[in-house]
């Protein structure tokens, strides 16, 4: 790619009287796009944000230089390009010379656009969305183009640089970091220093001289957050420009003609994305895939089966059209409000058959000009690819990857809801089939699934049957209950009765139906339907939990579907819950071991003195445990802060209560920040940071109650039934009974479980709506208060201990933004080894004893427990419930 003009940048500057660097100024390549912040005591001081691209530096005048703060919005004066080579000014301009003043190396690092940001887009829109891995400057900002300030109109094109919330904001603390960091970056001079041209000449970091202090520099660099942003960086031709030549050198194999059709490329599953700079990452998207073919002006949308579809994409086959004779690889997608693929909105724009709004994303060229690019490296075929896309249209988009640092990409995806990413050898060719040479790592429980079934209550539909084939034979992996809407059912119902057959057809023993379902409630169906859901993990004997329905998928073959099992890797990156299998301990020493690739020290250290069976139990056995139940116990605690009890020296000895994230901490777990709070609090976003805490001894894990990654919203409602001395555990099971009862005529749902000790916490999931914790924590109080009025013998709402005799105490405190409530399944730091147990209303009553679930216990009732399996699909609007409550308030006066 051409660099821009440089014109200006030359024309301001007398290169005899001041050391800038010219635009001539040789620059070392880069495989990922740098930028520099440089401290400039001009006539007024300010910091200079450069962005490479293009072969220059994108540059802006930040007025009060960068914030932590994302309420701070910085005016940023946009400038002219400057040559690469500026990235290692650091001096003095001379007085009377444009800009004249001292010049410091504030931070420098790499940069890349989000995630699917389309820079060249963004620039002509008047709007980059950025991260930054420097040593100083990290995560996601936002330059925003004021409006009015457009290229070539007026004397400035003004900008605002916006700090995107993150892991790295600080909230009312934003110009912290220009004072903490009065030093260069480069030379660890100050302005004074550099005025008067003391100290030493800094380091290089683009230019060609000194390598050993460069390469000093890069010893220094903090390197997660060099991957980080390598992991972001669009690869491709604007950061291999001194590679094109070879690639446009290199020429597939002549072609006769072109095939009609070529069979796909498919993916390997993985539970983490490989590493190394051969491997390209892209974006996993959530629709059909396709494959473009074009020919003399007429183009041809064929299934990864090789079916006619092009009737079903008139528009995109429109655009395609136009296109060389070629033959590409992608995928048709919906986008919804928020720009990610939406398989619902592909499914609804297939059924309305209204589809011009769809997208076709081209990851791969195997077939242009005569030639078949199969054997090339796949870094060439998408150079090829880029070229013959251009710049695309509102239908056809060429799909950027990002080289470097699986698992930061991966966890940029999840942060973005998406479904995960592709990983891909840029030095292979394309193979038909399932190929190693691309791996698929997903940020959510995602699959296809056979249905071999579905049950109703009387004319009432309820639940598909859902299999997947092994060795040819279709086996039973559970039911998906919820995800269904009207006019869903009302699609699929027709469909299913048109297959129905008399016996199931699962290879194995006919699944049996929820306690209570009668066997003349599930009808079978010939295997030939496909489905996608989503759900939340996996049962120990294999069986999906909480599956919705999604959709269906008329693309695949149902004896395509089957089981996917992710071998097994070193690398960390975010784990899929429905693919993470138990591993074997490797025993490193006689006093440490490995749990998912984990280790622990002092493995055999007892935590419990009796695990409830007469045995103690180890911090061994807590990892072991963690990893068998936490696919269950994640999503009731990811992206929630979770403040965690530690017992170093065994339950019986010193407890120590862990809110922040401390220094030292594991980089499994994730540090975030809540407004109000300049202190990171802790919180366990994947499997191996439950091994990770359990490694500090963590006997207890206390999430908030708040909505997922949304603190100041709240998630859910937590009734704590504590009892006095004297008060039996009956009388507590009847209460939770009584909540459970007035939630039920309030339009919530409740579930119960065991709190580990004497107690029972009857818990309503929310839906996520304005809301806030003042009016959650009324309305908690309130059901409460009305419970102590009429029982004032049994239930009290004040935590006196003089007035507790014989009585409940119903604590509403729970719900409250700061407050926690044991997870489901944690264990407890007391006698026996307890777990918060899950359970189903049908076990809530007389002959419940807690003390039966323990670490020992849980993990092999977890197994195909159904327990709260419908809990995601009952959030329920608080707003509704508080007039309902309102309304009785009324009547009973």
């Amino acid at each position: 790619m051409a660099k821009r003009d440089l014109k200006t940048y030359d024309s301001m500057r007398d290169f005899g009287v001041t050391a800038e660097p010219s635009s001539q100024a040789a620059v070392k390549p880069a495989k990922a796009l740098r930028f520099v912040i440089q401290k400039h005591a001009a006539t007024r001081l300010h910091y200079d944000l450069r962005l490479e691209w293009e072969g220059v530096f994108l540059s802006w005048a930040v007025t009060r230089g960068p914030s932590l703060d994302p309420a701070d919005k910085r005016l940023a004066v946009e400038v002219e390009d400057h040559p690469l080579a500026y990235g290692d000014f650091e001096g003095t301009i001379p007085k009377g010379q444009y800009g004249g003043g001292t010049v410091m190396l504030w931070d420098r690092g790499y940069w890349a656009p989000e995630p699917g940001f389309d820079v060249a887009k963004g620039l002509k829109k008047g709007e980059l969305k950025v991260v930054f891995a420097g040593e100083r400057v990290k995560g996601g900002y936002v330059l925003v183009r004021l409006r009015g300030d457009k290229f070539g109109r007026g004397k400035r094109n003004n900008w605002l640089l916006i700090k995107h919330r993150d892991e790295y904001i600080k909230e009312g603390d934003g110009e912290g970091i220009l004072a903490r960091n009065m030093t260069s970056i480069a030379s660890g001079r100050s302005m004074e220093d550099i005025a008067a041209g003391k100290g030493s000449r800094p380091t290089a970091f683009m230019t060609k001289k000194a390598p050993k202090a460069d390469a000093v520099w890069q010893s220094n660099h903090d390197p997660e957050a060099s991957a980080e942003a390598a992991a972001k960086q669009a690869d491709a031709p604007k950061a291999k420009a001194a590679d094109q030549s070879a690639v446009s050198a290199r020429k597939g194999k002549p072609m006769k003609s072109l095939p009609d059709f070529i069979e796909p490329q498919f993916c390997k599953l993985v539970e983490r994305p490989p590493v190394g700079p051969n491997f390209g990452h892209e974006i996993k998207f959530d629709g059909y895939r396709m494959q473009l073919r074009v020919a003399s002006g007429k183009a041809t949308l064929r299934t990864r089966k090789g079916l006619d579809w092009t009737h079903k994409f008139s528009a995109i086959a429109r655009d395609g059209a136009a296109l060389p004779d070629a033959i590409v690889d992608g995928e048709i997608c919906a986008l919804d409000d928020d720009g990610s693929p939406s398989f619902a909105g592909l499914q609804a724009a297939l059924s309305a058959e209204k589809t011009d709004s769809l997208i076709f994303f081209a990851f791969d060229l195997l077939a242009a000009e005569g030639e078949d690019l199969r054997p090339l490296p796949l870094a060439d075929r998408k150079a090829r690819l880029r070229a013959l896309i251009g710049e695309g249209t509102p239908r056809l988009r060429y799909v950027e990857h990002f080289t470097q640092a699986g698992e930061a990409v991966l966890s940029s995806a999840c942060r973005m809801s998406l479904e995960g990413i592709i990983s891909k050898d840029l030095g292979a060719p394309y193979q038909s089939g399932r190929s190693t040479s691309w791996t698929k790592s997903k940020c959510r429980a995602g699959h296809e699934v056979v249905i071999g079934g579905w049950t109703q209550t009387g004319s009432a539909f309820r639940s598909l049957i859902a299999g997947v084939f092994k060795d040819g034979k279709l086996v039973h992996v559970g039911r998906i209950g919820t995800g269904f809407g009207k006019d869903k059912v009302a699609a699929l119902l027709p469909k299913l009765k048109a297959l129905e057959i008399d016996r199931s057809p699962f290879s194995d023993k006919e699944p049996k139906g929820r306690s209570g379902t009668k066997a003349g409630d599930s009808h079978w169906v010939k295997p030939e339907l496909v489905a996608e859901i989503e759900y939340a993990g996996m049962t120990g004997d294999g069986n999906i939990r909480q599956a919705a329905f999604k959709g269906l998928r008329e693309d695949k073959p149902a004896k395509e579907v089957e089981a996917e099992v992710s071998p097994a890797s070193t690398e960390l990156a975010e784990p899929n819950p429905s693919v993470v299998k138990s591993k074997p301990v490797t025993v490193k020493a006689a006093n440490s071991a490995e749990v998912l690739g984990v280790r622990l020290s002092s493995a055999d250290k007892p935590l419990w003195p009796n695990g409830g069976d007469g045995s103690p139990v180890t911090k061994l056995e807590l990892a072991q445990y963690y990893e068998a139940v936490g696919p269950w116990m994640l999503p009731h605690i990811k992206g929630r802060p979770c403040s965690i009890t530690r017992t170093p020296e065994g339950v019986d000895g010193e407890k120590f209560f862990q809110r922040h994230l401390m220094k030292g901490a594991s980089n499994l777990l994730t540090e975030t920040i809540v407004s109000g709070d300049r202190k990171g609090y802790l919180q366990i976003d994947r499997l191996e940071a439950l091994i990770a805490v359990a490694q500090t001894s963590a006997t207890e894990l206390h999430p908030w109650n708040c909505q997922p990654f949304a603190p100041d919203v709240p998630g859910r409602l937590v009734f704590d039934l504590d009892p006095a001395p004297g008060v039996t555990f009956e009388d507590v099971i009847d209460a939770a009974r009584e909540v459970r009862d007035r939630l039920e005529d309030l339009g919530l749902v409740s579930f119960c479980k065991t709190t580990g000790g004497k107690g029972l916490h009857v818990v309503t999931p929310l839906s996520k709506a304005k809301l806030d914790w003042p009016t959650a924590k009324a309305f908690a109080r309130e059901v409460c208060a009305r419970m102590a009025a009429d029982s004032p013998d049994r239930y009290l709402i004040t935590m006196s201990k003089a007035q507790r005799e014989g009585r409940i105490f119903l604590d509403y405190l729970r719900n409250d933004r700061m407050s926690t409530a044991v997870a489901p399944l944690s264990p407890r730091a007391r006698p026996g080894a307890t777990v918060s147990m899950p359970l189903t209303w049908t076990q809530v009553k007389k002959g419940l004893d807690p003390a039966k679930y323990t670490v020992r216990t849980a993990p092999k009732l977890v197994r195909g427990m159904s327990a709260w399996e419908d809990y995601c699909d009952s959030e329920r609007p608080l707003a509704a419930a508080i007039k309902r409550l309102e309304r009785g308030a009324k009547a009973a006066a």
